[in-house]
């Protein structure tokens, strides 16, 4: 598993982010976009007769583009060779199709454009709700934590709740509670697999809670400020405690136990007699680069096991090297997705010597 932040650190990270964030809500028609030559974009606000302008950032310019309904590579293609283009299209489509959006800002740059119905579930006040429940629970341990420009993640085990998979492989129960706050998703409480001989972690696709961010409709014509304020903070707490009682029973026994029988029974499905194409088609799949098709590779010829155990305890092993930590999770994911895939007819291991895999990691 990749490491985050200490829980010190990311507790004063999303403290400060909360205090240099700012939420506004507009009418379209009140907003002015500009592209530059440079590749960067400025949205400028009109905010009780003021203008301020902010950068955008690279999610919020996918936001604008999938809103207006622009195809993202067209967007892409003229924000890098026609910005005045780009800036006419984005204004144009603001004008002529106005609605009402909430843009949320942090340090200066707009990190999202979402509906004014998006609900500001925040990540410091989740942790405020969750974390008293993670120390009350019995021999849990959050051992890797970090927020990202899109998500803020807590992954946490029970040492107490663990099985053996084979004779001296040993996993434990453990979950996932992450958060977007630029409108990447609901709050999720995700079961997680901790393997100890690697320190892998496998987030299972079964079994997933979720609560989304809607809330009410905001009233209002011209732009304006939004707050984080008591009110807010009341609205918020129902859902809180919702968010809570889900964490309360996330590592569940039982259905630890069938992903266990489960991670046992992959153990008797080959993968095939060339590995290689499996990784490739499993690339092909979830659309993985070619560092990580690599990465997934090696990991496989080091176990020296061709079954849809090892493959998916390549993939996690190469979450570990992945170039982010989002992009981690996404492949802690991906293993969960590969264990959650129909059982085939056949389930008789097939011995490959994986000369072939090393002939292609080389060359």
């Amino acid at each position: 598993m990749k490491n985050g932040r200490t829980l010190q650190q990311l507790g004063a990270e999303l403290q400060r982010q909360r205090e240099a964030r700012k939420d506004f809500i507009t009418d379209t028609r009140h907003t002015d976009f500009k592209a530059r030559d440079n590749g960067s974009a400025t949205i400028s606000l009109d905010i009780k007769g003021q203008r301020h302008n902010f950068e955008v950032d690279e999610l919020a310019h996918k936001q604008i583009a999938s809103r207006l309904q622009i195809p993202y590579r067209y967007y892409q293609k003229m924000q890098a060779e026609q910005p005045e283009l780009l800036s006419q299209n984005v204004n144009t489509w603001l004008e002529k199709a106005p609605e009402r959006r909430m843009i949320r800002t942090l340090d200066g740059s707009v990190r999202a454009f979402l509906s004014d119905r998006y609900r500001r579930l925040d990540n410091l006040e989740l942790c405020e709700a969750v974390l008293p429940i993670i120390k009350d629970m019995a021999g849990a341990e959050i051992i890797s934590c970090e927020v990202t420009p899109e998500h803020m993640y807590l992954k946490v085990v029970n040492k107490r709740l663990k099985e053996e998979v084979a004779t001296g492989d040993v996993v434990q129960a453990g979950f996932v509670i992450s958060n977007s706050e630029v409108g990447l998703g609901s709050v999720k409480v995700e079961p997680l697999i901790y393997r100890l001989v690697c320190k892998n972690g496998l987030i299972l696709k079964d079994y997933t809670q979720k609560k989304y961010h809607v809330g009410k409709q905001v009233d209002g014509d011209s732009a304006y400020e939004l707050y984080s304020d008591e009110t807010l903070r009341a609205d918020d707490k129902a859902f809180f405690m919702k968010v809570q009682d889900t964490v309360k029973v996330a590592a569940d026994e039982t259905k630890f136990a069938m992903a266990v029988d489960k991670l046992r029974t992959s153990m008797d499905i080959p993968l095939g007699k060339d590995p290689v194409k499996e990784v490739e088609l499993l690339a092909d799949r979830y659309q993985l680069n070619q560092n990580e098709r690599g990465d997934i590779l090696r990991q496989l010829f080091m176990s020296g096991d061709n079954s849809r155990y090892g493959l998916l305890n390549a993939v996690t092993a190469a979450s570990q090297l992945a170039s982010s930590y989002e992009r981690a999770t996404d492949l802690e994911r991906i293993g969960g997705e590969i264990l959650a895939e129909p059982i085939p007819k056949s389930s008789r291991i097939i011995n490959i010597t994986p000369v072939r895999a090393l002939e292609t990691i080389t060359a």
